[in-house]
């Protein structure tokens, strides 16, 4: 009995801690419209920010609450809507999310730069481990009571504010119905700060208080993620319900500890159980709850994609292979393989294009699927041993079906979910796949087959080969992937101008529309899911053959948060998006880190400054996804926007094409290094429009389709435009003036 009343206890006080980071994640989504994704990261750093305070500079502990939960927390919380959130308006689910994932990875890439990630830090209870009381030789410590009051004063508080003040009535209006909210002469953006700021409070809150129940040392990721553990209690009440939630909480809070408790000692899969509880029952519950009604294009977003036709996609992917090719020439050995590691990416980086993209679906965890692939192929795929292991191509064939089901059958329960919900559910996935497969070291005996499904923790890959090809070789590795890329890019642009591209673009603007029209939006979302996986698998195999070995770090949920933050920062409706994407997320963070860490070593007494311009580098990254909101189309889009108004400026692009050939061959002599290569190049990219701008200032801006008739009269010259986009024949001269 007392092992019992001792675990409950437990379980309550986590349950607690949960409840009071859900409630914040509530009070912002019902103030805003926008799942915070960044909620575990505000209480990470919230966290170590309080253990600054008192255990780096010695503030006493009641001054360090005050100041991280009283002021920190709030500022934290007013800041990110005012500078940030309120721009968000009219933007697609996948922008919302993506800049909260960005704010997310900004904050762990600032703690790691603040806080060295190899220092031990740890956190005492409140009063002391030593302050206690013991209730029926149950031991209960003050942290823990104090835990327990604030959970249950917060659960009142935020129930009177909802539902007994004039304040809560105002906060749900905030998000309902904004501008009839401002007619009532309320300002909608001050009350979201308001509710951001409070959220941001209990986010910081949560943080102190659960980490040292947890014990151990102070760590960004786990601290992070451990807060978003949170999210399962917030959707037990569908991200409205106060009193849904903080019971949700408690059961999730109970159901941890009594794992921990009850589950046979010999079930060496209990711990990681124990782990994943939470998002398996996130998963469960987005299942099981009712959902949101199939939603019309009730609000016109801000995202603008111009599909490009097959033979503008052939063109571009024969000049990428030629590029590829050219630049290769120009690297070392060691460059080449990372570039080549950067391609497996842009591969993987390519299901999201298809999956968000066209049909607007979102998965959160596209490595993941990469992971299922990775651990088919290498128990099923290998031939030889030693030296002369290879992959072969019927266990990549094997690896690609595989993940293709299983992209099926993670679609399956899911074939109901849009937006944010189906988000969490893929997030929820990634997780489950982390903590429970990819942290899978030990034996195990079925029908007689002993087997591990992550031995050692590590994975070794040996490179694929089919006949002469052989992707041992760097330079071999680097063109196989990027024309692989470049082949499933012009299949994903043929298949976006077919009619079932046609379809999955009818399910992303309107699924209540598109389902009248008797499209079966079921087979749509499993057929795109299944590709999507697919896609993700191959690239996930070419990926971890690329590096030798995979552990299960390389498939980090982070990590799939990484890659789709940059994909759309890219440009997710667009092929080019997922390349720029794959590029960053593989290789770019590796290039600009390894850049200033060699500035460092070769320059001893600026090595502070440098690590510190690496640091900072990692934080712009992350800076540009939270500025999606801004230019929600992303980075390619505008840029073929600005090259476009090229065209009557030619002379411009034969100059570029004619300074970009002679700074390759200056560096192909080696006159100029790469370095400088590459510096110049983009600097040449970035200035073409602009003179052409300025060699061509009667140049005149189209009008975008969507907006012929609205922002300048209908004309016959733009009735001619709009029949040339359609593929219609053109209008006879009298009846197209007769409609002017």
């Amino acid at each position: 009995m007392t092992t019992f009343l001792t675990f409950t206890i437990l379980g309550l006080v986590l349950g607690a801690v949960y409840a009071i980071a859900a409630s914040g994640l509530v009070l912002t989504y019902n103030t805003s419209g926008i799942f915070n994704f960044a909620h575990g990261a505000q209480a990470m750093l919230g966290t170590f920010l309080y253990w600054q305070l008192t255990y780096g500079w010695g503030l006493p502990m009641w001054l360090s609450l005050i100041i991280v939960v009283g002021v920190v927390g709030p500022a934290m919380g007013a800041a990110l809507h005012a500078l940030i959130m309120k721009g968000l308006r009219d933007t697609a689910d996948v922008t919302k999310i993506v800049v909260t994932v960005a704010i997310l990875l900004g904050m762990l890439f600032l703690s790691q730069w603040i806080w060295h990630p190899e220092d031990a830090r740890i956190m005492e209870m409140f009063f002391g481990a030593g302050a206690k009381v013991e209730f029926s030789g149950v031991v209960i410590r003050y942290h823990e009571i104090i835990c327990l009051l604030a959970a249950a004063a917060i659960a009142v508080g935020l129930r009177v504010l909802f539902t007994r003040s004039r304040v809560g009535v105002v906060m749900r209006g905030a998000v309902d119905d904004p501008d009839l909210l401002r007619r009532c002469g309320h300002n909608p953006d001050r009350i979201a700060m308001l509710s951001w700021a409070l959220g941001s409070t209990l986010a910081v809150l949560a943080g102190v208080l659960i980490t040292p129940v947890g014990g151990g040392a102070l760590e960004a990721n786990a601290l992070t993620l451990l807060v978003i553990d949170a999210f399962a209690a917030a959707m037990f009440g569908r991200l409205r319900s106060i009193p849904r939630t903080f019971a949700g909480a408690m059961v999730l809070g109970l159901a941890a500890t009594y794992v921990a408790a009850y589950f046979p000692t010999d079930w060496t899969w209990a711990g990681n159980l124990r782990v994943s509880l939470p998002m398996i029952i996130l998963f469960v519950v987005l299942i099981v709850l009712p959902q949101d009604r199939l939603r019309g294009a009730a609000i016109r977003t801000r995202e603008r994609y111009r599909a490009p036709t097959v033979r503008k996609a052939v063109t571009s992917g024969a000049a990428l292979v030629a590029g590829v090719f050219l630049l290769a020439l120009l690297m070392d050995d060691t460059s080449i393989t990372t570039f080549g590691l950067g391609m497996t990416f842009a591969i993987i980086a390519l299901s999201l294009t298809v999956l968000t993209g066209y049909a607007g679906e979102l998965n959160l965890a596209p490595l993941s699927f990469g992971a299922v692939a990775t651990i088919v192929a290498f128990h099923f795929g290998i031939t030889g041993t030693g030296l002369a292991a290879r992959l072969t191509p019927w266990g990549v064939l094997l690896a690609v079906l595989v993940t293709a089901v299983v992209g099926g059958l993670v679609a399956l329960p899911a074939l109901r979910l849009r937006g944010l919900y189906l988000a969490l559910a893929t997030m929820a996935f990634g997780v489950f796949l982390s903590n429970m497969v990819l942290r899978d070291t030990t034996e195990h005996t079925l029908f007689g087959v002993t087997f591990s499904l992550f031995p050692n923790g590590t994975l070794i890959v040996p490179p694929l080969q089919v006949g002469p090809l052989d992707l041992r070789d760097g330079r071999t590795l680097l063109m196989t992937a990027t024309v692989l890329f470049a082949l499933i890019a012009i299949g994903l642009v043929a298949l976006r101008n077919s009619g079932y591209g046609r379809r999955l673009a009818a399910m992303k603007d309107s699924p209540a529309a598109s389902a009248m029209l008797g499209q079966n939006l079921v087979k749509l979302k499993f057929g795109v899911f299944m590709l999507s996986a697919a896609i993700a698998g191959l690239g996930g195999v070419l990926m971890a053959s690329a590096g030798g070995s995979v552990a299960g770090d390389n498939f980090h949920i982070m990590a799939s948060l990484s890659l789709v933050m940059l994909t759309v920062v890219g440009g997710i409706g667009y092929v080019s998006g997922a390349l720029f994407g794959g590029l960053m997320s593989g290789v770019g963070f590796t290039i600009i880190i390894g850049t200033f860490n060699d500035l460092a070593a070769a320059t001893p007494p600026m090595e502070t400054i440098f690590k510190s311009l690496g640091h900072l580098a990692m934080v712009a990254t992350a800076l540009i996804g939270m500025g999606v909101g801004k230019n929600p189309s992303g980075m390619v889009h505008d840029l073929f926007e600005s090259y476009r108004a090229l065209r009557n400026a030619r002379p411009v692009l034969i100059g570029g094409a004619a300074a970009q050939a002679v700074l390759y061959v200056l560096a192909l002599t080696g006159v100029i290094g790469n370095w400088w290569f590459a510096v110049l190049t983009a600097c040449l990219v970035m200035m073409l429009p602009v003179f052409g701008r300025m060699l061509a200032p009667t140049a005149v801006r189209e009008t975008p389709l969507e907006l012929v008739g609205v922002d300048e009269p209908y004309t016959p010259e733009l009735r001619d435009r709009l029949d040339r986009e359609l593929g219609l024949a053109p209008a006879l001269g009298g009846d197209r003036h007769a409609v002017a």
